[in-house]
């Protein structure tokens, strides 16, 4: 199983929507490297949900529930959007700036990349971010 994290404005689509919802949509992804690893995505892989821009933490967690499909928000071209089932929350958002903080997340593409919306997660970086966040399973 892959990990990756996925970004989201709140004041557009938030965590409480996602877990409202069940199942969504993972739609409106622009950019070709987030596209690629849109489709690197696989069932049953999983995926932190950060807030960006208001909040900046990583709030929950999602569970790919289908693979890469024609994205149905795009007017042109071959982007593509998955399926994503929320899991759980982390009992304790991880922020940013904890992460920015840890010389241990030197490496995590957040840090690194920090403009790219959908971004793979190393195993150890997902342990260490869901201990963090008090996640349990």
């Amino acid at each position: 199983m892959a990990h990756w994290l996925v970004k989201s404005e709140p004041d557009a689509f938030s965590w409480a929507q996602q877990v409202a919802n069940g199942v969504e949509p993972w739609t409106g992804v622009r950019n070709h490297m987030a596209k690629n690893n849109l489709k690197a995505m696989r069932l049953g892989d999983r995926a932190f949900f950060y807030h960006s821009n208001v909040g900046k933490e990583i709030v929950g967690i999602v569970e790919v529930v289908r693979e890469a499909y024609p994205d149905p928000t795009a007017e042109s071209g071959d982007w593509v959007s998955v399926d994503m089932k929320a899991i759980g929350p982390l009992p304790r958002p991880v922020t940013l700036a904890e992460l920015k903080t840890d010389p241990r997340f030197a490496e995590l593409a957040l840090i690194r990349q920090s403009r790219l919306s959908v971004m793979p997660v190393s195993d150890l970086h997902w342990q260490l971010i869901a201990r963090l966040g008090g996640w349990k399973a």
